[in-house]
């Protein structure tokens, strides 16, 4: 490879840097509006999240995806709870197991603070073809996927 190309590759996941960077204080700045932590914040995307999918999510599988103990996520959803912002709901096929739901005030909330910037994505994407869309809809999954596993991995490797 050039150097011309591995300038530019760098250049991109600086892009990237700075996009999460970005993103974060966006999301810093909603939990402080609303005295959330960042981790209430990461509990109630997944969450969002899981719903959007058709898939519900139970304490254990929203301590995976914040990476919490399970005492830590019993204090997470009871926080939370207590907030406002999210329910336990009893599955109806197993009165057993218990699934955590947004409630109306947090999905209010956060289209209320989030719906502009929302709006103004879609916007900045409006020139773009379906096939570039495509390519970028790849790149970012690929890059997500990177980060993920380097977000999980073991730091003294």
């Amino acid at each position: 490879m050039s150097e011309d190309v591995d300038g530019e590759r760098q250049e991109v996941a600086l892009l990237l840097r700075r996009l999460n960077v970005e993103l974060d204080a966006v999301g810093q700045r909603f939990a402080t509006i609303h005295g959330l932590g960042r981790t209430d914040v990461r509990a109630l995307v997944a969450i969002m999240d899981a719903a959007r999918r058709g898939e519900a999510l139970t304490a254990g599988t929203l301590g995976q995806a914040v990476e919490l103990s399970s005492a830590s996520v019993t204090a997470l959803v009871d926080r939370l709870e207590r907030f406002g912002h999210v329910r336990r709901v009893r599955d109806v096929a197993d009165r057993r197991r218990v699934e955590l739901e947004m409630t109306e005030s947090a999905m209010t909330a956060g289209g209320q603070f989030f719906g502009g910037l929302n709006r103004d994505l879609l916007a900045a994407m409006a020139d773009y073809t379906d096939e570039e869309l495509a390519v970028v809809r790849r790149f970012l999954e690929e890059m997500t996927a990177v980060i993920e596993r380097h977000a999980r991995s073991d730091p003294r490797a």
